[in-house]
């Protein structure tokens, strides 16, 4: 199977207040096929989904979890992080074939 354009996308505020807490939204673009599904043929699509996404902040764990194949295609993430000092959010989705989808956004503690 080969590598899709999953465009992750975050949504993360400029700017923030020390210690403020922000909310975070992203996506990414993923066809998130669950292996249960049929093709026009009658054969079985082959499973493929994301089933992990991290976030970083600062290089220190913000949110790493699982995600299952009952999650919807173009999977929508929204969290809350306490935001102590300036900084970069990192982003990794991880999909069943081992392809990493990743994306970045700096955020100003003033």
């Amino acid at each position: 199977m080969e590598k899709i354009d999953a465009r992750p996308r975050v949504r993360v505020p400029r700017t923030a207040a020390p210690d403020e807490v922000v909310q975070i939204r992203t996506m990414a673009t993923h066809p998130m096929e669950n292996g249960h599904r049929l093709d026009r043929d009658g054969s079985t699509v082959p499973r493929h989904i994301i089933h992990r996404f991290t976030c970083t902040f600062n290089g220190e764990t913000v949110i790493d979890m699982e995600v299952g194949p009952s999650v919807s295609a173009n999977p929508f993430i929204e969290f809350d992080a306490r935001v102590p000092e300036s900084g970069t959010f990192a982003f990794a989705w991880h999909d069943d074939n081992g392809d990493v989808y990743e994306a970045t956004a700096d955020i100003t503690v003033s």
